[in-house]
């Protein structure tokens, strides 16, 4: 049955013109790899669920618009997901996919590293590949030129320590000498986004309704201070050293 609907549908993405009736660009399917790349869509099109939801294993949605996956729970059968260059931000979610052992999501506008992988450990707990580049929640020198290979590797210990099931994270394998590591200090990778505030706020050590420190003693006032006097000159002291067990080899020339 599956086999059959599946000759009919290539045998209608064939058929199609440059547009199918709704005005929709036409989907490229092929072995049960679903493309529909560089269209511009925002959302995935209706029209493209109801014909390839139920025989799509391979979905490839890079280059559009996409703010939402809405409409991804359909994809009950997807094993790999590829979301690459599109708009996706932090409250992006996903349905159950299982049997998803593939996901990339390179160069969308995600920043919030825990958020986003404590949903794909929840919703897709079988993934094996893993790429989110480009984004700043992969703190290396293609989203921030400020990042250095220790944060990227912290960040590689989290993610490696919540999927612990990766084979392949960006664009390197999982040593099984990493594994290991990420076990061990996974938990303390996690990285801590700071609420958003005043960067001068932020700068300062001050807590909200204590007194001004000031290193001067209380008592001394700003009329005491205009009167202060002090002198210049040239200090005319020598020093011996004859006290000093550690500077017994210096001489009074050399000072």
């Amino acid at each position: 049955m599956a086999d059959q609907q599946e000759n009919n549908l290539i045998t209608r993405s064939d058929n199609y013109n440059d547009h199918d009736r709704n005005g929709i660009s036409k989907p490229t399917f092929a072995d049960g790899q679903l493309s529909f790349i560089g269209r511009d869509a925002t959302v995935i099109p209706p029209e493209l669920i109801q014909d390839y939801c139920k025989i799509t294993k391979r979905l490839d949605l890079s280059y559009n618009s996409l703010e939402s996956t809405a409409g991804l729970e359909h994809f009950k059968f997807l094993r790999e997901l590829i979301l690459d260059n599109n708009e996706l931000s932090d409250d992006i979610t996903f349905p159950n996919l299982r049997e998803l052992h593939t996901l990339t999501l390179n160069k969308n506008r995600l920043t919030d590293l825990n958020s986003l992988i404590d949903k794909l450990a929840s919703k897709c707990p079988n993934l094996t590949y893993l790429s989110l580049l480009g984004n700043q929640a992969c703190p290396n020198q293609l989203s921030s030129c400020d990042k250095d290979d220790e944060d990227y590797q912290r960040y590689r210990y989290y993610v490696l320590y919540k999927l612990p099931k990766l084979k392949f994270l960006d664009s390197t394998p999982v040593a099984p000498s990493e594994v290991a590591e990420a076990k061990r200090v996974g938990p303390f990778m996690v990285v801590v986004r700071p609420k958003d505030s005043d960067p001068e706020d932020a700068l300062s050590t001050e807590v909200p309704g204590s007194p001004k420190y000031s290193p001067l003693p209380a008592d001394i006032s700003e009329d005491r201070d205009k009167d202060h006097q002090g002198f210049w000159g040239k200090n005319k002291s020598k020093y011996l050293g004859l006290n000093s067990e550690g500077n017994r080899f210096i001489t009074d020339g050399i000072l």
